[in-house]
């Protein structure tokens, strides 16, 4: 790689341990995106500057707001942002149909996409709204060959440290082939971000036993255990595997996995409740929450869901990062770290090289149907889940 595009940064690439990793990384941001906009994003950028030597950004909004924002840097870090006008914001209220209106096409979500398109940026970041990103995702990089919708996949934490689960929302009601697609490409991703060689895969389902659950899901597991894919399948997993980080990367449709993201960060916000209510009930429990405060203090740091903020679109001729509306500063440093990530790991290239493989096996995938005809007695546990 040479020249990004027209910005004046070069970065180099070089291979380390199997990976090939870029010097530099250029990453478009959409700095008008989320709750509040240009004073949570612009702290964010720059907290991420401080940790990554390598990183420097397209800023992506109000010309002026942002310049105000960015009065106080420093030469070095102020050096490796480009600020570059937006006219339009989207709004986190606004239809993914309205955002794609010919006039939206000079807002700063849709140019820090373009940029990923031109070469001129190698992963896009917004904390915009998540139905329009992902319309403009689909429209300006198109998806990649063989994908029918593309995934957003997102860290997990769990007992065991960290998973992938995906799809979190961008596809409701996947097929057997798409749930395969995503097995492939959360695969890819666990290598990337988890520095994992070889990544085990679950399909998540009502039960372990191979009769449960739909049709799809049974049908994608006998492809995945059948095929000679470049992929360790662990086989069904259910909810209560993924707090457990049974396997590296969970895979379901994106109904099932939106609800279960948003029964964790509900129940961990429950948890946090409790245990704050009753850690401040008397005396007694107010002291002994301060002589275990070095406990809750990493407690609360593995439960703060601004860790593993960043949700990746997987699928798409380029790296689209989704951060949380409602992060702070350090949330969407943290998304900007996971862009870097897979940025440096190459990670469009691997999912591309996995899935030609699955093409090349398209004769043994179509069989994966055969001879699976489910009897009455397994259709009927598969519906109630017993």
């Amino acid at each position: 790689m040479g020249m990004a595009g027209k910005v004046g940064w070069v970065f180099q690439a070089r291979r380390v341990g199997g990976h090939i990793l870029s010097d530099c990384c250029i990453l478009a941001v959409d700095a008008m995106g989320g709750d509040a906009g240009p004073d949570m994003t612009i702290p964010g950028v720059l907290q991420a500057l401080q940790r990554h030597d390598d990183l420097h950004v397209l800023l992506y909004g109000d010309a002026r707001r942002l310049e105000t924002g960015l009065k106080a840097l420093g030469s070095d870090l102020r050096g490796r942002i480009e600020v570059r006008h937006a006219e339009v914001a989207v709004r986190m209220d606004e239809k993914p149909s309205q955002a794609l209106r010919k006039g939206r096409r000079v807002s700063s979500m849709w140019l820090a996409l373009e940029a990923v398109k031109n070469g001129e940026a190698q992963a896009a970041v917004s904390a915009g709204n998540t139905g329009a990103l992902m319309a403009m995702s689909v429209f300006v990089l198109k998806t990649m060959a063989g994908i029918k919708r593309p995934a957003i996949a997102g860290l997990w934490p769990t007992m065991r440290g960290q998973s992938i689960v995906l799809d979190l929302g961008a596809t409701i009601g996947a097929d057997a082939e798409q749930l395969v697609d995503y097995a492939i490409m959360g695969e890819a991703m666990a290598r990337a971000l988890l520095h994992i060689d070889q990544p085990s895969v679950g399909l998540l389902n009502v039960g372990v036993e191979e009769i449960k659950g739909v049709e799809d899901v049974r049908r994608a597991g006998r492809i995945l255990r059948n095929a000679a894919l470049p992929i360790r399948y662990h086989g069904f997993v259910e909810g209560d595997d993924i707090a457990r980080g049974t396997v590296d990367v969970f895979v379901t449709e994106g109904f099932t996995g939106n609800i279960a993201l948003k029964t964790a960060e509900g129940t961990a916000r429950q948890v946090a409740e409790f245990l704050k209510k009753e850690l401040n009930a008397s005396f007694l429990t107010r002291l002994g929450a301060l002589l275990a405060r070095r406990a809750f203090r990493r407690l609360k740091e593995k439960l703060d869901p601004r860790a593993s903020n960043g949700g990746i679109f997987l699928g798409l001729n380029g790296i689209v990062v989704k951060s949380h509306g409602g992060t702070d500063a350090l949330g969407f440093a943290n998304a900007l770290t996971h862009a870097r990530e897979v940025v440096r790991y190459n990670l469009i290239d691997k999912i591309a090289q996995d899935l030609a493989a699955k093409r090349m096996m398209g004769d043994l995938l179509k069989g994966g149907q055969e001879n699976h005809e489910p009897d009455v007695a397994a259709q009927a546990a598969a519906r109630t889940g017993t």
